[in-house]
């Protein structure tokens, strides 16, 4: 086999696969079959896609469209090899997408393809580092919003969107309480969204419009404003206030908490103990 898939991050009508093909130009194609939507960003290599939506050639940046049952093909005529992070929905799971995406009516992608666009880059740029550093919880919320902005970026959608209604608000506030409850485990995207009773797009895009941020954005903040708190008041050992915020590991947890405090968690818990020993020294 030329091809490797392995499994990222999965959940109910989703999956998420890092695959690698090591094809060249001298392997004969062969025939395979899409299970369900898949919506694949290209991050290495170069590759022709073949289905019966058309045919495209496929670099760095586009997004490759499959429907469920659709046959297709690879070749690699111009050069060896590729990678795609490949996200794959169930059309039950697409059509609840569909449905929360303004003037979006069509269940299927009618191209094999979309070219790189700006609208994707930033979101395609987040789930490549949410593969490479391992974060099944981003992929998530990552993979559900580039569904949204795949179905939004084919014609026939428009981007007009309705302000969230006070309904809407009151869902969100009793997310936002659910996560500070549970902070510390595991909380899936559609986990929150079943305790609001509303799809896990429609529940996304409201609560990026109320609080001004995902609810995975949130629950990261809120994990490392608690280990903050906790380093600062605290002796405990920074690996037992990680793991006990909801971080799986101390090296993750170090990178996420210099990128939001500006500073590693040893060099912030310093500042504390040189501020005490400044106001306790004798004059």
């Amino acid at each position: 086999m030329t091809t490797t898939e392995k499994n990222l991050a999965s959940g109910p009508g989703w999956q998420v696969s890092d695959v690698i093909c090591t094809a060249s130009a001298g392997d004969r194609p062969f025939e395979e079959q899409h299970r369900c939507f898949c919506v694949a960003a290209v991050t290495r290599g170069t590759f022709r896609y073949r289905t019966r939506q058309g045919t495209a050639m496929l670099a760095p940046g586009a997004v490759l469209l499959g429907n469920p049952g659709a046959c297709y093909e690879c070749g690699h005529e111009h050069g060896a090899g590729d990678r795609c992070l490949s996200f794959h929905f169930s059309p039950a799971y697409m059509e609840r997408v569909i449905a929360d995406v303004p003037g979006a009516k069509r269940l299927g992608f009618a191209g094999p393809r979309l070219p790189p666009l700006p609208a994707l880059a930033s979101l395609l740029a987040q789930a490549e580092a949410a593969r490479e550093t391992g974060d099944g919880e981003a992929l998530e919320e990552l993979g559900l919003r580039i569904a949204g902005a795949v179905v939004g970026a084919t014609p026939g959608s428009s981007r007009v969107a309705s302000a969230p209604s006070r309904r809407d608000q009151k869902r969100v506030a009793e997310a936002v309480r659910l996560i500070e409850l549970n902070a510390e485990r595991p909380l899936s995207l559609t986990e929150l969204a079943d305790g609001t009773a509303t799809s896990p797009f429609h529940f996304l895009r409201t609560f990026r419009h109320v609080a001004g941020m995902t609810p995975y954005q949130f629950l990261l903040r809120t994990r490392l404003h608690r280990a903050a708190v906790r380093l600062r008041a605290s002796n405990e050992a920074i690996s037992t206030i990680a793991f006990d915020a909801g971080f799986n590991d101390l090296s993750t947890f170090n990178r996420r908490f210099k990128r939001e405090m500006g500073e590693v968690p040893s060099a912030y818990r310093a500042r504390r103990v040189r501020g005490i020993r400044r106001f306790t020294e004798p004059l």
